[in-house]
């Protein structure tokens, strides 16, 4: 094993505590009232006082026994259930693997001086993006074991986030045992200050983010905080047992006037990848969304695989699945098939978008779970190796994947939500780059994601990523003079469908249409019971304007049939 330079602290324990002083320690799920101590001398005690205090701590066992339990009375039993928190941040560490002899792990709280959260950056500072929309700020808060992290371990996990969702970061950091990158947005000074109290609050309650985690910062150039950097302490109740509950209370502070901003305007995804990726200090990068769950010692195992990594162009997919809000997290390979065959795991986005995971070929992933597979040893141990190359690869494909620090950087003209990930993925596969699916290790996404109507601002972010992936195919062209998969080819086809469309719909004024069939979940519309060339919904029309022709993959990004009225117009003659 690839050790970490110095003597570790003591090693991060499995489950959130409750806040004590400095010298105490709980039992989260199993903490009750001690029993009654009384200062009276026992020949004192009267034969009455006697009974009543054996009576009561009779009774006070028996609601001790009933009042708290380490498993929920309403789960059913047959599942694999998470005893402490919705998450459960049960860990095997890389050095020592330790069994966890009771449900109810302890943990003692922490507490450092002021000063020491306080985020180290001018505010009026900064770097500039290319086109001078966001102000970045980089290693803001480093933890104290970040710089000898990078060097132990090969691998550092990059990840992104906005301050609503930071509470996830904790369970990625007890599980992740080597250096971790998160790059966090904060608009405006509300956000800032929540922000700020919320480091405090996971710094104090969690060794693994104190130690591992270096910060770095993303503001908006039309909405920056004014304000500096100030100290924040603690309040008088902290419960490190409730992450999310604590960020919410935070939460219910900001303004309205400052939610409605956010929703109105994009979260600037790939400006955030690249932030976080470049804030990592070691050679290879594990980039993921914050709420992406590594497996138990997933660094340890890709350290050791990558010791004899000699591929510059290889990006190692590890695959996701989504799981069950009920269950624990899966030890291993082995747990997580089992609970997939039960209906309580299954691939990432398999139920929402399919194309997302689909060239990660999860059914022949999972055949080396049977003990007649050749690499069942491997499975058994833990030991990494490549499962299989990805031979079906399409253009919707955006896997979480491990790949030296060289790979094409996020376009950053892609913002908000549609062609983010999978543009950034697409130019390393015509780059060169091979995509091999690594096992028996795995993330974890909580929840069994179902398709919902996908809301309007959604829909306008992706039309407007469409207009831009235009231009990005043809510069990926000219930039490695390769099209593996024939974008440009479509291009043409394209522009041949569109001189046909245009002399079909000649003539044709604005007019109502409906919406009269579905083909591949694109809209086909008809005008006076002539059938035209499919309309993406979402799309602005005006009268006078043409019909726009949609990209050849707007099919995936519309979820589920819906009757709707669009105003079609015809080209002017």
């Amino acid at each position: 094993m690839h050790e970490p330079r110095g003597q570790r602290q003591a090693l991060a324990r499995t489950d959130f505590a409750i806040r004590l002083p400095p010298s105490g320690e709980v039992c989260l799920a199993c903490q009750h009232t001690s029993m009654v101590q009384l200062g009276c001398r026992p020949w004192n005690l009267s034969l009455t006082s006697v009974v009543v205090l054996a009576l009561s701590n009779m009774l006070l066992t028996f609601l001790l026994l009933q009042s708290e339990t380490c498993i929920p009375e309403d789960v059913p039993r047959d599942l694999e259930v998470n005893p402490i928190t919705e998450w459960n941040l049960g860990t095997f560490i890389k050095e020592q693997q330790l069994q966890l002899q009771s449900d109810c792990a302890t943990r003692d709280y922490h507490t450092l001086p002021v000063d020491g959260h306080r985020l180290k950056l001018n505010i009026k500072l900064g770097r500039w993006d290319a086109r001078k929309l966001f102000r970045t700020f980089d290693h803001v808060l480093v933890g104290s074991s970040f710089v000898e992290l990078s060097q132990a371990y090969r691998v550092c996990l990059a990840m992104q986030s906005s301050v609503e969702k930071l509470h996830s970061v904790v369970q990625a950091a007890h599980h992740w045992t080597g250096s971790i990158s998160v790059a966090l947005y904060a608009a405006g000074d509300e956000e800032f200050e929540v922000l700020q109290k919320y480091l405090v609050y996971l710094r104090n309650c969690y060794e693994p983010i104190r130690e591992r985690v270096a910060f770095s910062l993303a503001v908006p150039r039309v909405r920056p905080p004014k304000k500096q950097p100030r100290d924040y302490g603690l309040p008088d109740a902290v419960d490190c047992a409730k992450p999310e509950a604590t960020l919410n209370d935070l939460m219910n502070g900001i303004s309205s006037e400052q939610t409605n901003w956010r929703i109105r305007n994009v979260y600037p995804q790939n400006h955030m990848r690249n932030l976080a990726r470049k804030n990592c200090q070691s050679d290879y990068v594990f980039l993921t969304d914050v709420d992406i769950v590594p497996s138990f010692n997933l660094t340890g195992a890709l350290d050791d695989f990558l010791k004899t990594d000699s591929c510059d162009k290889c990006a190692y997919v590890i695959p996701t699945y989504e799981l069950d809000s009920r269950v624990r997290f899966p030890q291993n390979k082995t747990e997580l098939i089992r609970l997939a065959r039960k209906g309580l795991a299954r691939p990432f986005h398999q139920k929402v978008f399919i194309h997302n995971q689909f060239a990660t070929n999860f059914t022949r992933w999972i055949l080396d779970t049977s003990p007649n597979h050749k690499n069942y040893g491997n499975v058994k141990t833990g030991k990494v190796y490549i499962s299989h190359d990805v031979t079906n690869f399409e253009f919707l494909y955006e896997p979480f994947y491990v790949a030296k620090d060289i790979v094409p950087p996020h376009d950053e003209r892609f913002m908000g939500y549609g062609y983010t990930r999978n543009t950034q993925v697409y130019e390393m596969f015509v780059a060169g780059y091979q995509f091999k699916v690594l096992s028996p290790v795995f993330t974890g996404h909580w929840g069994l994601q179902t398709r919902k109507t996908r809301p309007a601002w959604r829909e306008r972010q992706n039309s407007a990523n469409r207009k831009h992936f235009e231009t990005f195919k043809k510069e990926v062209f000219a930039r490695y003079m390769r099209d593996p998969l024939k974008m440009m080819k479509n291009v043409k086809v394209q522009g041949e469908e569109a001189a046909r469309d245009r002399e079909r719909w000649k003539g044709f004024a604005c007019r109502d249409a409906g919406v009269v069939g579905w083909v591949n979940q694109v809209a086909a519309i008809s005008v006076d019971g002539v059938m035209g060339f499919p309309l993406a919904t979402g799309l602005s029309i005006s009268p006078g304007d043409e019909i726009p022709k949609p990209h050849p993959f707007a099919a995936s990004t519309h979820e589920s049939p819906k009757v709707i009225r669009v105003l079609a117009c015809g080209i002017a003659e």
